[in-house]
């Protein structure tokens, strides 16, 4: 019996040993936006696990585009520097490395859950202006956003271009555009946060306009050969907030500009949404996109057992598994999946003595 979980994929000119990926998890632990130490090992290990693609955190592409002060960024040669070496063990594990470009919009400067402390960031303290499609705040205890121009938006799109030319320039095989968990991108496209009445608002397609240009913008960037993805939150779970069946439409544009995974998501966008939270509750959300829209997607959110991942691939609901906490708690998580699932797969040399003996 084949193992689905196991089965290479390749997307362009990238080939994925497995289908099980190292969500983007922000670790709040770059000073200045640089990667550390802390970053080379908790990442590296992922890889020596056997995750087939491992990502970055959200890395924001501008200072303001940080959620916290201890975010990590690439918006300057010295964060990109930091990461180079990262890339590189990623890759010599057998693994493709893969960053998450962001901007954190209105649910900037904030503090870290290591501070202690809750809400904005006071710019005496640390913190700078945030900025959204409007001036109105994600909740009362984050900072008042100031509305962005038309100039504002060409010069995130810039920065989103560049930052791409960046995570390229040391090494990065995929770049994943976050348009999720209520930040910049989302709040765009979701009614609850987005009430402009210029082109960037209004309508569905108005809403869209902007994601999708930056989308554009970085596909065009980004080398034909390597895959892009693009997170989404695929519902608000509001009622008259963004839809699941928006993000079908949505995803028919993606895919139309060159788009190769809509890696499925929701929430974030407003602080009170009802959050039905259940093993795989966000599978649908990857199926039904994946159906109707006709593109790879991913499914994330409690995936914990490697049946139940194999279980999502092989009934067609997505293409990729993402999982996070549960490779915080195991990083060999792939590696205890193969074992438990029947998959044959390689060992680093260094740890092939403790490998499963070969039926």
């Amino acid at each position: 019996m084949q193992v689905h979980l196991f089965r290479p994929l390749t997307l362009r000119g990238v080939t994925f040993p497995n289908r099980i990926v190292v969500s983007p998890m922000c670790q709040y632990s770059s000073p200045e936006g640089v990667a550390q130490t802390w970053h080379l090992v908790h990442l590296g290990s992922r890889a020596v696990g056997g995750a087939g693609l491992v990502f970055t955190e959200a890395a924001a592409v501008s200072t303001e585009g940080r959620i916290s002060p201890e975010d990590l960024g690439i918006w300057n040669e010295a964060q990109a520097e930091a990461l180079r070496p990262i890339v590189a063990f990623i890759r010599s594990q057998g693994s493709v490395a893969g960053i998450q470009l962001a901007h954190a919009g209105r649910k900037a400067s904030t503090w870290s859950p290591f501070s202690g402390k809750h809400g904005e960031v006071p710019v005496a303290q640390g913190g700078w202006e945030a900025v959204g499609p409007t001036g109105e705040p994600f909740s009362d205890h984050y900072p008042k956003p100031r509305e962005l121009s038309k100039d504002d938006l060409n010069r995130i799109e810039a920065d989103f271009v560049a930052a791409a030319h960046r995570a390229h320039s040391i090494g990065f095989q995929v770049a994943e555009v976050h348009a999720a968990h209520g930040y910049l991108l989302h709040e765009f496209l979701s009614p609850l946060s987005n009430t402009r009445d210029d082109e960037f608002g209004g309508s569905v397609e108005n809403r869209m306009r902007f994601p999708l240009q930056v989308v554009k913008a970085v596909r065009a960037a980004w080398p034909a050969e390597l895959p892009l993805f693009v997170r989404i939150s695929a519902t608000d779970w509001v009622e008259g907030g963004w839809s699941d069946e928006d993000s079908v439409t949505l995803a028919r544009h993606l895919k139309a500009l060159g788009v190769d995974v809509v890696d499925c998501s929701s929430g974030g966008n407003v602080p009170k949404a009802e959050i039905p939270t259940g093993p795989g509750y966000q599978v649908p959300l990857a199926a039904r996109v994946r159906r109707e829209a006709g593109v790879a997607t991913a499914a994330v959110g409690l995936i914990t057992r490697a049946e139940q991942a194999e279980q999502i691939l092989t009934d067609g609901s997505s293409d990729l598994v993402f999982l996070a906490r549960e490779l915080l708690r195991d990083p060999y998580w792939p590696r205890r999946a193969a074992v438990e699932l029947g998959a044959e797969v390689a060992w680093p040399p260094q740890y092939e003595r403790a490998a499963p003996a070969k039926k």
